[in-house]
Formats: C-alpha cells, structure tokens, sequence
C-alpha cells in the first residue's frame, strides 16, 4: 500500500480517502457507495448511500427509507476529490462496479459480479483501469460453471421425476438474485407456476416491480388446504431445510441450486437429493478473463479464495494482493 492508493482497507470497510467514502462498508459511516443489496454488502446505519437507481427498490425493500441518491449506470459524479461512476457488475438486480479516478489514476472496486448471461439483470461491463478489486468467492480452478439454460432444463426434468414419484421438488435457493434468475430462466423452458416460501415470494415481487418477466408464482401459504405439491417445483431459502415449514410436503426431494453444488462432497454432507450448479458470481476462467481484459497492472483480491488468484496472478506477472473483508459468500 501506498500513500496514493485510491482505496484502502479501514476497520469500517473500503476507504477512498480521495472522495471520503466507503464502498460496502461492514460498519456504519457518513457515506457510503453501495455496489448492490444483499445484506453483506448493504448495511444499515449509513449517514447515505450513493447507489444505482436501478439498485433502488432492492435496498429500499432491505434497508427501508434512506438517505439515498441515485445514479444511472455510466452516469459520473463528484464525490470530494474523486470522479466516480457506477457500471454494470451483472451479479443480481442493479449491482454495480465503483469506478473511481483521482490523481491520474482509476481503480475499479467490482463488488460481486459474474459474467454469464442473467435476464434479471444488466450484463457485466469491463471498465478499464490500473488497480481492479476483485472478489474471489469461488477462485480455484474447479469451479466452471455450465450454461445456465441447460441447469434450468435439468431442473424441470428432476421436477418431473419428482412428478412420477408422487413427489415436490423443493428447491432450495437465495432468496435475492438466485431465486428470480432462476424463475427467468425456468419461464423459458416451461409454462408450469412454481410454488414460493414467503420468504422467496417477497423478493420475486419486488423483481416484478422493477419490470423483470418470470414464471407464473403461487405462494405455499395460498394452497389449498391438504395439498400435497406432487408433481411441483416449490423454491425455498436454504434455512427451510430440515424446519417444520417442510411437513407440509407429504413427499418430497430437496434440491440446492449453488455454485456450490460444483462438489459432490458439498451436496453429501448437507444432504440434498439433488445439486444444481448456478452461480451469481463469476467462475475461475471468467475471474481470470476478467482481470484481464480490464488491463490492471496491479490486482486486489476480497473474500473467497483469494490464494489460488493471488499465486496465478503473480506467475503471470501481475502484482496481487488481498484485502481481508467482512463480506461473506452467495447468501
């Protein structure tokens, strides 16, 4: 680190000392640029948030009434000494990449992000620049992901084996981001409702509002009384496992879609009849593809496994560091 860094680790988060704010900040402070709304990355206790208007619904349903100003993607804005811009990060509804330019230098803090294609979501942008932040949630060579299209056809057939059992197929997934990916991705490839927790159902809704077409839903708590779901697809977050919430399905497989899911051992140890591998964070060929193509000359790495990046990335001539975060995984 050097007395010129645009942004360095402070015990509340990420400091940009150039423009006197945090990005992602796991303590509160007077100002803070939120790169999207899940509740690692979006706290409450802010004096205000700096975020993408297309962010907005997704913390205001996380975080309630705020202190907000809102800024469209590409669009820059002065904050004390630095230029900063918000881009695409492609990871869930409104997520977004900090670029910040100060001194004659631009760094790009990434946030989470992933590079396959999600129709709930603007798609990842490379922005050039001499330092990029990465996350490294999932950096080790073996997790690549598969189309995601093909997952969502996989889930349908599992649906249908589930059918022929006199079985739900409960899958289990992340409530923001993951469960309206899927819903998008599944309204592709079949007409059949899926069943939502509440839990879910609340997210779902809020992606409804914000525009973003998936399957048809109906809510457990609606059913008729004695359904047993035979034969349906119901997602579920991953704390309705092994809770009394799962009686109410006579019979039933449970499935988790993870990137995860990639071990086998991962699946076992936590008992799930059947993994789906579908991420919303970029695998190891796009992590690396994605350092890259922005050019940087020098490369942080945040939360995950920021070794296996780091040790790559120096054998190829690229200086790489880490940052050690409170950010935590896809939930």
């Amino acid at each position: 680190m050097s007395d010129d860094d645009l942004v360095v680790l402070r015990r509340e988060g990420l400091y940009c000392p150039a423009g006197d704010f945090f990005i992602d900040p796991w303590r509160p402070v007077a100002r803070a640029v939120i790169t999207h709304g899940h509740g690692d990355h979006a706290r409450g206790g802010m004096g205000e948030y700096h975020s993408t208007r297309a962010g907005l619904p997704i913390l205001k349903w996380r975080l309630g009434e705020q202190a907000y100003h809102l800024h469209d993607h590409g669009e820059a804005f002065q904050l004390g000494e630095a230029r900063v811009s918000l881009h695409p990060a492609g990871h869930v509804l409104g997520s977004a990449q900090v670029r910040i330019e100060a001194g004659g230098q631009v760094w790009v803090a990434s946030g989470d992000y992933k590079r396959q294609p999600d129709p709930t979501c603007a798609p990842f942008e490379v922005v050039p620049c001499d330092v990029f932040i990465t996350e490294a949630t999932f950096g080790l060579p073996v997790y690549r992901w598969p189309d995601t299209a093909e997952v969502a056809r996989d889930i349908v057939g599992w649906r249908e084996q589930c059918a022929g059992r006199g079985e739900a197929a409960v899958l289990l997934c992340y409530a923001l981001g993951k469960a309206q990916r899927l819903l998008a991705e599944l309204g592709r490839v079949t007409d059949q409702p899926a069943w939502l927790h509440g839990a879910v159902a609340t997210g779902v809704e809020v992606y409804r509002q914000a525009g973003i077409e998936m399957l048809a839903t109906r809510t457990v708590a609606d059913a008729d009384k004695g359904s047993d779901f035979a034969g349906r697809l119901v997602l579920a977050p991953p704390s309705a496992a092994g809770s009394p919430w799962m009686r109410r399905f006579r019979k039933s497989q449970v499935g988790f879609a993870s990137g995860w899911m990639r071990l086998r051992g991962n699946r076992r140890r936590r008992n799930y009849d059947r993994g789906f591998q579908v991420s919303d964070h970029a695998d190891w060929p796009d992590l690396m593809r994605t350092i890259r193509e922005t050019g940087a000359r020098r490369v942080i790495a945040t939360h995950g496994n920021t070794d296996a990046i780091i040790r790559a990335l120096n054998e190829d001539g690229i200086a790489a560091e880490a940052f050690r975060t409170g950010y935590g995984d896809e939930s």
